[in-house]
């Protein structure tokens, strides 16, 4: 009786994909490509309209504070 061959154990390795690369990836399947450049589009505008709101309290911010200076 003849015992086995020893086959040697390999280890593949495949990097795991980033949790964003992830995303994209189920996005690109499951929405076309005109929905994901709206959904794009969409969030660079909310994006926007924080950095807008972020200016404008920092502007009140600094003129309440020259108004009061002044005598």
């Amino acid at each position: 009786m003849q015992a086995a061959p020893v086959r040697p154990t390999t280890v593949r390795t495949t990097a795991i994909p980033s949790f964003t690369t992830a995303l994209r990836a189920v996005e690109s399947l499951l929405l076309s490509s005109g929905q994901r450049t709206a959904r794009r589009n969409a969030w660079t505008s909310v994006l926007e309209d924080r950095r807008r709101a972020k200016d404008r309290i920092e502007t009140e911010r600094v003129l309440g504070q020259s108004v009061v200076g002044r005598p």
